[in-house]
């Protein structure tokens, strides 16, 4: 039987005879150009056309920075509590509830261990898609154990940013993690370890104005956002134009806030020279 049959109203096709079309099978990328997804996630997940760096979450970052993807997840079931029992529309449950089924993650960063060019490193990275990458206790929580985790094993530390800031949600009990995680850090430096930070886009609120820019070495994708308030907040304070490109990657590289800006292609490579040079090794 054909697949498909004409007649005077047009072309007629019975259900069970259709064919599905897999989801997610093509990419636009933002010049407007159709990509395979497949061959997007070839290229480190950034658009060949125009050279865009699309929003990843850690599993991609953790396959594209770990050997053969290979890693140990680390503190893996922690989640948040409701202290304040706060409601706005939902319940923070509520709200924690649908980002956990929507996401199949518990928090926003996910924490691991594993061998990168065959340096043992911990990476904690941040998922935006769990309520905004916004940083709570749980955030905090995660970063210092992993640190902890650092001094215990000598290993040195990747934080990857990707955040719209505090969890209102959760009050001053988010605003905490500012200090409480900046703490942790210092005790990184004092065990004489590397911590690397790469801030994706966007990087913004409490996460930059505490370990985002607290690195050994700051780091950033191209074109990412990276500030406290948002360019608009900035120009409805101020009433003013802003500088072009203001906030960005390049913008904050310019004005001495960054060491350098990586391509995701060559991230896994960079890290790992600034790794070897630190621990005195020879530079794969």
């Amino acid at each position: 039987m054909s697949w498909f049959k004409r007649s005077e109203k047009g072309i007629l096709t019975k259900t069970e005879e259709k064919k599905d079309i897999p989801k997610g099978l093509w990419y636009k990328t933002p010049s407007g150009k159709i990509i395979e997804t497949q061959e997007l996630a070839d290229n480190f997940f950034v658009s060949p056309e125009d050279d865009y760096h699309v929003h990843i979450g850690s599993k991609e970052y953790f396959e594209i920075i770990f050997d053969d993807k290979t890693f140990i997840e680390l503190d893996k079931n922690i989640k948040s509590k409701d202290f304040l029992n706060f409601i706005d529309n939902k319940t923070y449950k509520e709200r924690i509830k649908i980002a956990q089924k929507k996401t199949n993650l518990n928090d926003a960063i996910r924490t691991a261990v594993g061998k990168s060019k065959g340096n043992e490193i911990v990476v904690c990275c941040m998922d935006f898609s769990f309520i905004g990458g916004s940083m709570g206790s749980v955030v905090g929580e995660k970063i210092s154990r992993a640190v902890s985790y650092c001094i215990e094993n000598s290993h040195p530390l990747l934080i990857i940013s990707k955040s719209g800031g505090a969890r209102m949600m959760e009050s001053a009990t988010s605003l905490m993690q500012m200090a409480k995680t900046s703490a942790k850090l210092a005790q990184l430096a004092e065990a004489k370890l590397p911590y690397i930070s790469l801030c994706t886009d966007p990087t913004t609120g409490g996460t930059t104005a505490s370990f985002a820019m607290l690195g050994d070495i700051n780091i950033a994708e191209p074109r990412a956002l990276i500030a406290f308030a948002g360019p608009r907040v900035v120009k409805d304070t101020t009433g003013k134009d802003l500088p072009d490109g203001f906030q960005t990657s390049e913008f904050l590289k310019e004005k001495g806030f960054l060491d350098f800006i990586v391509h995701r292609s060559d991230l896994k490579n960079q890290i790992n020279k600034y790794i070897d040079l630190i621990l005195n090794q020879k530079i794969r």
